[in-house]
C-alpha cells in the first residue's frame, strides 16, 4: 500500500513537470509563430479578433511536437533530482526493487503516449481545420493596412494597387489594376474587357471602399481595339469582393485522420482531394500522428538507465539524456523519408519495438548483476 502511494506521488510529480514544460515550450513557439501571423492583419486586412482566434487555435498544432521532448525533460529531471537527494536509496533499502519502479514508469509512459495519440490524431487536425475555416469565412475588414506608399501591393488575387502618399485614410496619386473582374461594373462593355485600370489624383479609404477624385477609368479590350477611357470627378469603388492570397483550402495537416486513412487505403473517391501529390504526403503525416508517439516508451526506458549503479561514462546522466534525444531526433528526421524509402518506412515502424526489447533486457541484466553483488 505504501509502495503504491509512493509511486502515485512520483507519477503526479512527473506529470506536473511535464505539463509545465509542455506549456512553456508551446507558448514560446506560439509567440515566435504569431509574429508571422501578423501578415493576416498587415497584408490581408483581417480583423484583430480573427488574428487572435487563428493564433490560439494554432497552439494545438504546436503542442504535439513538444510532447516527447517535454516528457523526456520531465523524466530526466525527476530521476536526477531524486538520485541527488538520495531518495531512491531509501526505497532500495526498504525492499522496493528498481525493476518495479522501471515498470511503473514504463506503464506510465503509455498514458503520455495516449495523450499524444489523441492530440495528434483528433484534436490538432480539428483545431487547425477550424483555424483555416476562420480565414475562409471571415472577410477582410479594411484594405487600409495593406496600402503601402510608393510600392505596388499584390496582397489580393488578380488585383494590384499603388499610392504615392498616405495620410491616415487619405491617399494621393492612386493606381488600381484589376484582372479578376472585381471592377467589371465600371466597364462600358464587360464581355470585351480584359482588365480595368483606374488612375486618380486623390482618394479616401473607408473600410472596404475607396472614394476616388479626379481620375479616369481605362478598360483594356481583349482584342486589339482601342481602349475605353472614362473620366470622372468622383468615383465610389467597392472592394469587398477582393480575395486575399492567404491559403484557404485545408492543408494535409489540417485534414482529419479518418479522411487521410480512407485516402491511403483507396476508399476516398474524391480525386481533387485524394490526388497523387496528396498521397505522397500521406505516409509521413500518418506516421507522425500514429507511429511517432510510440517512441515515448522507448525514451522512458532509456531514461531508466539512470537508475543503474555504475561508474561507466557511457551511462552517466549527460550521455543517457543524449541517447534519448538522439532517438527523438532520428524519429523526427526519419518520418520525413518514410514515403520515399520502403526500408525507412519499415525501420521507423519496427524500431520502437526493437529498442524497447533491447533496452529493457539490458536493464534487467544490469539490475540482476547488482542484486548478485549485494548478496
Amino acid at each position: 500500500m505504501l509502495q503504491n502511494k509512493i509511486y502515485q506521488n512520483y507519477l503526479l510529480e512527473i506529470l506536473k513537470t511535464f505539463f509545465v514544460i509542455l506549456l512553456g515550450l508551446s507558448l514560446v513557439a506560439l509567440t515566435v509563430r504569431a509574429v508571422s501571423f501578423l501578415e493576416l492583419i498587415v497584408d490581408s486586412g483581417y480583423l484583430l479578433s480573427t488574428y487572435f482566434k487563428y493564433s490560439i487555435l494554432n497552439i494545438l498544432g504546436i503542442i504535439p511536437k513538444f510532447i516527447p521532448l517535454s516528457f523526456l525533460l520531465a523524466l530526466t529531471i525527476f530521476v536526477i533530482k531524486h538520485k541527488q537527494d538520495s531518495e531512491f536509496i531509501i526505497l532500495w533499502t526498504s525492499g522496493i526493487k528498481k525493476i518495479d519502479l522501471v515498470n511503473s514508469l514504463f506503464l506510465f509512459s503509455f498514458l503520455i503516449l495516449l495523450i499524444h495519440l489523441i492530440t495528434s490524431t483528433l484534436i490538432t487536425p480539428l483545431a487547425l481545420n477550424k483555424s483555416r475555416n476562420i480565414i475562409s469565412d471571415n472577410q477582410i475588414s479594411s484594405i487600409l493596412p495593406t496600402v503601402r506608399t510608393q510600392q505596388f501591393s499584390d496582397s489580393f488575387t488578380s488585383f494590384t494597387f499603388f499610392v504615392e502618399k498616405k495620410d491616415g485614410n487619405n491617399v494621393q496619386n492612386i493606381f488600381l489594376h484589376d484582372k479578376g473582374n472585381i471592377l467589371k461594373n465600371l466597364s462600358p462593355n464587360v464581355s470585351d474587357t480584359q482588365s480595368i485600370s483606374i488612375i486618380a489624383s486623390k482618394g479616401t479609404v473607408e473600410n472596404n471602399r475607396i472614394v476616388l477624385f479626379d481620375g479616369q477609368i481605362i478598360s483594356e479590350k481583349k482584342e486589339n481595339f482601342k481602349d475605353d477611357v472614362i473620366k470622372f470627378e468622383q468615383l465610389n469603388v467597392n472592394l469587398s469582393n477582393l480575395n486575399t492570397r492567404t491559403i484557404k483550402k485545408p492543408k494535409i495537416q489540417e485534414t482529419s485522420t479518418l479522411k487521410l486513412i480512407n485516402c491511403f487505403i483507396g476508399q476516398d473517391s474524391n480525386k481533387d482531394f485524394c490526388n497523387k501529390s496528396f498521397i505522397e504526403e500521406l505516409g509521413p503525416t500518418l506516421n507522425r500522428r500514429i507511429i511517432l508517439p510510440f517512441y515515448i516508451p522507448v525514451i522512458t526506458l532509456v531514461c531508466c538507465l539512470l537508475l543503474i549503479k555504475t561508474e561507466k561514462k557511457y551511462l552517466n546522466s549527460f550521455n543517457i539524456f543524449l541517447y534519448s534525444f538522439c532517438i527523438l531526433l532520428f524519429a523526427e528526421l526519419a518520418v520525413r523519408f518514410t514515403s520515399i524509402n520502403f526500408f525507412m518506412q519499415i525501420l521507423f515502424i519496427t524500431l520502437p519495438i526493437i529498442l524497447t526489447m533491447i533496452v529493457y533486457s539490458f536493464i534487467l541484466f544490469k539490475f540482476s548483476n547488482e542484486y548478485k553483488m549485494n548478496e
